[in-house]
């Protein structure tokens, strides 16, 4: 595995800095919380913040992932849907500047975004519009997509459009390249179980999840149990386990690997979008289960030290100093 493509909502994220949090009670949002909303409520609170300090940064699940991957180095794609508008034009060029290829289709409707109201304790209120991202159809997925790619990551979300996740799990399979999934949450899975079940035993290779979805997608809640019953379906499954870790199964060996622990727990927003990055990262590397768990973790690790997912220059550094490190300790590892 050399390159990897994502494909998913294609968001872009604004991050607005509240003085206080008038405008989450003048609007009833419940702080903390994820809103789906129309662009009419979305366009209002983005006005109703005009002033106060911001920044725009690519989003989405599987954007984060792809992202992750390609500041750490690793030759990416991302293929996904956004509107003829200024903001999909910063969200094709932001893929560019980061050497990420770009195959995305331009839809009707305005591109998707979600707008993050963070308090001053940290706390982030979100209100998204999918927008675009929606307009990605059955009919134009093709197995030519995936053309020079080695894996596709799939995001989790795009299940709940069930004949849009079969037509990409089954053509990324025809076309011969590894399909990895992360279940994206809990009640996606038990909306989407049954869907969710036949496609991952028909096409998919690698599964992430954590503790609630493994249990929500397999009806075990015993992780470890969640874990086999997981591995029966795909070649690989990951299951995290919170502040225990992850545990991994590929064939008959299992490995549990712990977190590593954060200078400070800021915001968890994305931490296993990373984990998934720095895991995907450890196969392209060709690296032991134990080796990719760790790297995943030191991802993850670093992500909620700061709120939202954009690291500074010092992080990344940091990041592919603690991966190095991991790839060249053959006696921990």
């Amino acid at each position: 595995m050399k390159r990897i493509a994502g494909i998913g909502n294609a968001l872009t994220d604004m991050l607005v800095n509240m003085p206080d949090d008038t405008i989450l009670a003048k609007y009833g949002l419940a702080k903390g919380s994820m809103n789906l909303v129309g662009a009419d409520l979305q366009t209002a609170v983005s006005k109703a913040v005009a002033g106060s300090p911001y920044t725009l940064s690519l989003g989405g699940s599987a954007g984060n992932t792809i992202r992750a991957l390609a500041s750490l180095g690793y030759a990416t794609g991302f293929i996904g849907e956004v509107g003829h508008d200024t903001t999909g034009d910063f969200f094709e060029q932001a893929l560019r500047n980061l050497d990420i290829e770009p195959r995305i289709f331009r839809g009707t409707q305005r591109s998707g975004k979600c707008v993050s109201l963070i308090s001053p304790d940290g706390e982030r209120t979100m209100l998204t519009h999918l927008g675009a991202a929606l307009e990605m159809r059955p009919d134009m997925i093709g197995r030519r997509l995936f053309a020079g790619y080695d894996c596709l990551y799939i995001e989790g979300y795009l299940v709940q459009d069930h004949a849009l996740i079969e037509r990409i799990a089954s053509e990324a399979d025809a076309a011969g390249i590894d399909v990895a999934i992360d279940l994206a949450s809990f009640n996606v899975v038990e909306e989407n179980r049954d869907l969710l079940r036949s496609v991952v035993e028909k096409h998919v290779d690698i599964v992430f999840a954590n503790e609630s979805e493994a249990a929500a997608f397999t009806g075990e809640q015993q992780p470890l149990n969640a874990l086999q019953a997981i591995s029966e379906m795909c070649s690989l499954a990951v299951v995290k386990i919170g502040t225990r870790g992850a545990i991994i199964k590929r064939g008959c060996e299992v490995v549990h690997v712990g977190i590593m622990a954060a200078a400070q727990r800021v915001d968890t927003t994305g931490a296993g979008d990373f984990y998934a990055a720095g895991f995907l990262a450890g196969l392209c590397d060709g690296l032991s289960l134990r080796q990719c768990g760790t790297l995943g973790a030191i991802a993850a690790g670093k992500v909620i030290e700061i709120v939202g997912t954009t690291l500074g220059k010092e992080a990344w550094s940091d990041m592919r100093m603690l991966f190095e490190r991991v790839r060249n300790d053959k006696y921990l590892f």
